[in-house]
């Protein structure tokens, strides 16, 4: 399945800097009212802010609301997304929730997504991996590299003061 309005980040582990890059992204293009997604397969308890959507067996999903946390959903909050939205997830549910939440974001609007195992399943408009010398639990995406994407190192980061990504005509191309 393609979504051209869909620009997704992966890692090769935490702290690899995926909300980092998500964060810059959205505010060099505050302007185009980004949908932020993160996903995660850890169904760790949720914090104040987070307003349920839906939650059933498998899944839950939320839209944050709460701009005053070091959370990474309220941090692309903070950094101009119109919303943000978070989903815990098992990878058997990981396309159905991603549908979900897709039906509550308007056609044709930027959607940011921060989901290491959705790439397994769409084709985004941009796949973006990050990397990090200081990464944590090092995941093994090697599959992920043979698909089209570019790469970031999260120490490259500050050094970049535009990134080469643009949204026109419903679509996330580089440039």
């Amino acid at each position: 399945m393609i979504i051209p309005n869909l620009l997704l980040i992966t890692g090769t582990g935490t702290k690899s800097g995926k909300t980092t890059i998500a964060c810059r992204i959205i505010q060099q293009l505050k302007n185009l009212n980004i949908t932020a997604i993160k996903i995660s397969p850890h169904f760790h308890e949720t914090t104040p802010g987070l307003k349920t959507i839906f939650e059933e067996t498998g899944y839950a999903i939320y839209e944050e609301t709460n701009r005053d946390t070091t959370k990474d959903t309220s941090r692309m909050l903070n950094s101009g997304a119109s919303k943000v939205y978070f989903a815990k997830v098992f990878d058997d549910r990981l396309l159905f929730v991603f549908n979900k939440i897709k039906d509550l974001i308007p056609e044709g609007i930027p959607i940011i997504c921060e989901s290491p195992a959705l790439r397994n399943y769409i084709e985004p408009g941009v796949f973006i991996i990050m990397t990090s010398s200081t990464t944590n639990k090092q995941k093994n995406i090697n599959h992920l590299r043979d698909l089209p994407h570019v790469i970031f190192k999260l120490e490259e980061l500050n050094s970049i003061s535009t990134f080469p990504i643009e949204f026109e005509d419903g679509k996330w191309r580089l440039f």
